[in-house]
């Protein structure tokens, strides 16, 4: 290690010394010099001790919560730490780099046993994209105003290294920007829907399939009971993943996905055809992004200020409407809604977002910025993020998911049951 002096003893030997200005000055200069090679010294045994240079890294969290976010959190805190680095985390998207009361230092005190909860400590918006970002004038009219330039300079004021951006594909959309403008970033996938491409699977997904699996379950007795047709909308937005994969666990007799445009005459059959078959309700999953074979589409408009998309929802209750007018059963629709976004991961999706987190600090410790993590057969492998938000990833119809529901008699909405 490198040697140096102490300052303790040169102020006491200073002190019993009866010297000139000059000798001041150089004492003086002594301190500055001991204060530097203190500081490289601390550096150098950092560096040998742990591999690296200390970084600072902020972490954010964007788009609609999905259960694991938490535990990603956990894993970067704790993986920085291990490596002598400092973590920071932008509360509420990119709220932290706008406002310094809202950038909380993390230390793994903070995050001890968040891996089990759901939601986010860090808090998360779906409309604050700071590109395009409504504010309120003196005039109290909305303007929207592009905030990237005010972020870019913030970030770079309060030295950070990296931004880990976790988010779905409209928050790594926001992320590639930031890359393209010079920020270093990386990109941890998040969405309940499962819809980004090049990842097998994004965490959230497990747990919202469990969720709508076990609501399924328990409509059964109900449905049964009443001898009534359930309608239960799922959310997904234009990709059927939480619809097929609950609908064939949970037992439905018909699931309705955006990528086959159903007919609801075909729905209607399949429910006559339970009738003859001596069994008196029925089960109907409706992704909220399921359109019909007319072309009709539901959604309810576009939402609060800010948020880019249309906001999906109604096929449940208009599939229902049209069975009970078609059929005259007691027909019931439900909306699980936000249901599927809370409560405690899944062990799939715990472990799944605690591997990327602490693959995310690799790929910043490695300097892949403008790259995301991703799960490709099974192993954590670094992608691009434009590769990542170039479209959205649908269900393969030629799948042997959709193949095995056709089989065990399960309609999709687009053929009359076979006899």
């Amino acid at each position: 290690m490198i040697f140096f002096f102490s300052g303790r003893g040169i102020v006491q030997y200073v002190a019993r010394s009866n010297w000139s200005t000059e000798s001041w000055g150089i004492v003086c200069q002594l301190f500055v010099i001991w204060a530097i090679v203190v500081s490289v010294d601390l550096v150098l045994s950092r560096l040998l001790k742990t591999g690296s240079i200390m970084k600072k890294i902020v972490i954010s969290t964007g788009g609609g919560d999905a259960p694991g976010l938490n535990a990603v959190i956990y894993a970067v805190v704790h993986t920085c730490y291990k490596k002598g680095w400092e973590v920071f985390g932008s509360r509420n998207g990119y709220e932290g780099f706008l406002d310094v009361d809202e950038m909380v230092r993390l230390y793994p005190r903070d995050v001890e046993g968040i891996y089990s909860a759901g939601g986010t400590i860090l808090g998360s918006t779906n409309k604050g994209n700071p590109f395009a970002c409504p504010v309120k004038n003196l005039a109290g009219e909305i303007q929207i105003v592009d905030l990237s330039d005010k972020i870019m300079r913030n970030f770079n004021r309060m030295g950070f290294d990296c931004h880990i951006a976790v988010g779905g594909d409209g928050s790594l959309e926001i992320a590639h920007k930031f890359a393209e403008k010079g920020m270093p970033v990386v990109g941890v996938p998040k969405t309940i829907d499962n819809d980004l491409k090049i990842t097998d699977r994004t965490f959230g997904f497990d747990t919202a399939v469990s969720t709508a699996t076990e609501a399924l379950d328990k409509l059964h007795s109900t449905a049964k009971s009443h001898r009534r047709v359930m309608v239960v909308e799922v959310m997904g937005r234009e990709s059927g993943w939480i619809a097929l994969y609950s609908g064939i666990s949970g037992g439905a007799d018909v699931i309705l996905l955006p990528e086959i445009p159903f007919d609801i005459e075909a729905v209607c059959e399949k429910i006559a055809d339970n009738e003859l078959r001596d069994k008196q309700y029925s089960i109907v999953v409706a992704a909220e992004g399921a359109t019909t074979v007319d072309g009709l589409r539901f959604n309810k408009g576009k939402g609060e200020l800010g948020r880019a998309e249309m906001v999906l929802g109604g096929v449940g209750e208009w599939v229902a409407s049209e069975i009970r007018k078609r059929t005259e059963k007691d027909t019931r629709a439900l909306v699980l809604g936000h249901l599927q976004r809370g409560g405690s991961p899944t062990t799939f999706d715990r472990l799944l977002a605690l591997r990327f987190g602490a693959a995310a600090v690799r790929l910043v410790e490695e300097k892949m910025f403008d790259h995301m993590i991703a799960l490709v057969d099974s192993k954590m492998e670094a992608v691009p993020i434009a590769e990542a938000i170039k479209g959205r990833k649908k269900v393969d119809l030629e799948s042997d998911k959709v193949t095995t529901a056709r089989g065990i008699g399960i309609c999709l909405g687009d053929e009359a049951p076979q006899d």
